[in-house]
């Protein structure tokens, strides 16, 4: 028998890490398990979480409240860095790994346990994102992964086992989708939407209004920013958990921020998820609206291949390394500018940018206008043509046209 003396456990109180208390107990030699759960927004998941991992058999249960945290250090520095995986994915799930498992393990050292474990499966991303961060916080530390050593092979199997060991949970057959929920968005994996053909059933989505079912009229919406960071909505100033909690209620209201995606693990497979991110949707479209003012053209295009590669490292777990910090130095350096105001309609699923001003903008309505004025002379346009298009001019001579 494989063996621990203290196991925290990163608990969410759903199936699979309910079950998890009574195994590790009876696989590694009766240790004291401890559970912890972040608060990252999850709403009434965290109901009575105390008194469950207590009834499955740990010993405590840390319930921790990092959702100014997660908003603050990563939600909006991801939003400064425009961000996005596989041109859909605002990375919700992603993102939040890192600050719980970073979490967990201190509270591990604290506890003075040998050993982390997680309800991730060998399926998964999130198994990379935790065990990463295990490596970068207490690294001699063994991680225990049930789902790579039981042989609980679906979530059937896991019904049975916490059945059998009275252990109480909350997942059923009939509902059988994998969720996720934080404060920037929630997931929906399995069930249906193992057939990519499968439309998503209405009664799936948890936070969001279907848009047919939106209201009929569009609704405006003002977000301020900072240095690319949103302080303010509709010219209220808000701390970043509010702003988010305000904005998640609009998009929510309004039908926005659903995709369906078929996206590429980083362990090599494709699967099929169905998120709402609806305040991070309203965020991301008045940033890009707010950087078309305040960035020029080459750090702007050079900024959207950068993102490309960010979203990747964010994506595959590896938050805390030396490429990702060296990144988000050159977004916040990009940020400096980027102050102002946003305006947003929204209306059946849409959030439409139709407003926009900054102190310092680089759009000059002199040289852009239709008007002929000083600034600009249009006769100059001439030689830089010339001169641009000279390549292409030499090579239509050596081809004889």
């Amino acid at each position: 028998m494989k063996k621990a003396n203290k196991v925290v456990l990163a608990y969410s109180g759903g199936l699979d890490t309910s079950i998890i208390v009574p195994w590790l107990k009876q696989n590694y030699g009766n240790p004291e398990v401890i559970c912890y759960c972040a608060n990252l927004g999850q709403a009434d998941e965290l109901t009575g979480l105390e008194e469950k991992a207590k009834a499955s058999g740990a010993s405590k249960c840390y319930v921790e409240d990092l959702r100014e945290e997660f908003v603050r250090d990563f939600l909006f520095p991801m939003l400064q860095s425009g961000a996005i995986y596989e041109r859909l994915y605002l990375l919700g799930t992603s993102v939040a790994r890192p600050l719980i498992a970073k979490r967990q393990a201190e509270i591990a050292l604290q506890e003075g346990a040998d050993a982390l474990a997680h309800g991730c499966t060998g399926k998964g991303n999130d198994q990379v994102r935790f065990e990463v961060t295990y490596m970068a916080f207490a690294p001699h530390m063994q991680a225990i992964v049930p789902w790579r050593e039981w042989n609980i092979r679906s979530r059937e199997d896991a019904l049975d086992y916490a059945a059998e060991h009275n252990v109480p949970v909350t997942a059923t057959l009939k509902s059988i989708y994998s969720r996720d929920r934080n404060i920037w968005h929630i997931s929906h994996e399995g069930g249906v939407l193992e057939d990519p053909w499968n439309e998503p059933e209405e009664d799936m989505y948890t936070l969001s209004v279907s848009p047919e079912n939106a209201p009929d009229k569009p609704e405006y919406v003002e977000v301020g920013f900072e240095q690319g960071v949103p302080v303010s909505v509709n010219r209220e100033r808000l701390g970043p958990v509010a702003l988010l909690n305000a904005l998640n209620e609009l998009g929510a209201k309004h039908g926005i921020g659903r995709i369906d995606l078929v996206e590429n693990r980083l362990v090599g497979m494709k699967s099929h998820g169905v998120y709402e991110t609806p305040g991070g949707t309203i965020l991301r479209t008045a940033h890009q609206g707010l950087e078309q003012l305040t960035l020029d053209r080459e750090t702007m295009h050079y900024k959207d291949v950068v993102a490309h590669r960010y979203a990747e490292l964010i994506y595959n777990g590896l938050w805390y390394t030396p490429l990702r910090e060296a990144l988000q130095a050159f977004f916040t350096s990009t940020q400096q500018n980027v102050t102002g105001e946003v305006r947003l309609k929204l209306y059946k699923g849409n959030a439409m940018l139709v407003g926009r001003k900054a102190a310092a903008s680089l759009y000059n309505p002199d040289i852009a206008s239709f008007t002929m004025g000083e600034t600009y002379n249009q006769k100059d346009a001439e030689g830089f043509i010339k001169i641009f298009g000279l390549p292409v001019k030499v090579r239509a001579l050596v081809d004889g046209k």
